[in-house]
C-alpha cells in the first residue's frame, strides 16, 4: 500500500498578519503556523508558504531552514545572501539550539533519553521516511518527559534533534511505540483522530547574531 501524499490537496491556512518573534536588519524569526509549507511545492496549487507570505512583507527575506508542512513554530529567515549563508553554515555546524514540543500517545517510562535510528527515505512511499540499519543517515534526537495525562494517555515531551533529518522527530517518536498526535504519516487511525492536526510546535531557537555576537534565545508557546 502507498503512503504518497505529494499529490494530496493543499489547504493553507488563510492568511493573516505575520507572528513576527524577532526583526532587525539582518534577519527575522516568524512563528509558522501548521499546515503552511515553509516554501513552494510543486505545481501552482502549492505556491502559497511562508517564504511568499514573509516576502510580501519583507522582500529581501531568504530562507535558512524549513519545518514540515504540518509542525508550527519558530522559523527563521535571512535578509541578505550573506546573512543567509552565515546562518545556514550555522545550523550545518549545529550552533543553533532547536527545540520543539509534541504531545505523543502513551507513557514514556524514562523522563530523559536519546533515540539514535538511522533514517532513509523510503522511496516507494515517499515522503516517509523509514529505520534502516544498512542504508540509513545518521539521527539523533533527545527528549525529556514534561508531564503524563493519565486521563487522555498522552505525553508532552521536549525534543532537541541533534541533526536535522527529514521527519526526524516524527519517525522517532513512532519508533518508540509513541506516535505524535494528529500525524497523518505515522500515527495509526486513532492517534490521528486525538487532534485536529500535528502536535508538533517548533518552541524554541537559541544561536550568536552572526553581526553582533548577541545570544538570541527565542521562545515560542504551541497552541495545543
Amino acid at each position: 500500500m502507498s503512503h504518497t501524499v505529494s499529490h494530496a490537496p493543499y489547504y493553507p491556512p488563510p492568511p493573516t498578519a505575520l507572528d513576527i518573534v524577532y526583526l532587525d536588519h539582518a534577519l527575522l524569526v516568524v512563528n509558522k503556523p501548521s499546515g503552511l509549507l515553509s516554501v513552494p511545492g510543486r505545481g501552482d496549487s502549492k505556491q502559497d508558504c511562508l517564504a511568499l507570505r514573509v516576502q510580501q512583507e519583507f522582500p529581501d527575506a531568504l530562507i535558512v531552514h524549513r519545518l514540515d508542512m504540518e509542525t508550527s513554530g519558530l522559523m527563521l529567515l535571512a535578509r541578505s545572501k550573506d546573512m543567509q549563508r552565515n546562518l545556514s553554515r550555522a545550523f550545518a555546524r549545529r550552533e543553533v539550539e532547536k527545540r520543539y514540543l509534541a504531545e505523543v500517545t502513551g507513557s514514556l517510562e524514562a523522563g530523559t533519553g536519546s533515540i539514535d535510528l538511522p533514517l532513509i527515505c523510503d522511496w516507494p512511499n515517499r515522503p516517509r521516511q523509514i529505520v534502516d540499519h544498512g542504508r540509513g543517515k545518521p539521527s539523533l534526537t533527545h527528549y525529556r518527559v514534561i508531564g503524563y495525562d493519565p486521563h487522555r494517555d498522552t505525553c508532552r515531551v521536549e525534543l532537541i534533534p541533534a541533526t536535522g533529518r527529514t521527519h526526524q522527530l516524527r519517525v522517532h517518536l513512532q519508533s518508540l511505540g509513541h506516535p505524535i498526535l494528529g500525524d497523518a504519516l505515522y500515527a495509526d487511525e486513532t492517534t490521528r483522530g486525538m487532534a485536529d492536526r500535528l502536535f508538533l510546535h517548533a518552541t524554541r531557537l537559541a544561536f550568536s547574531h552572526p553581526l553582533t555576537g548577541e545570544q538570541l534565545d527565542l521562545e515560542s508557546k504551541p497552541a495545543f
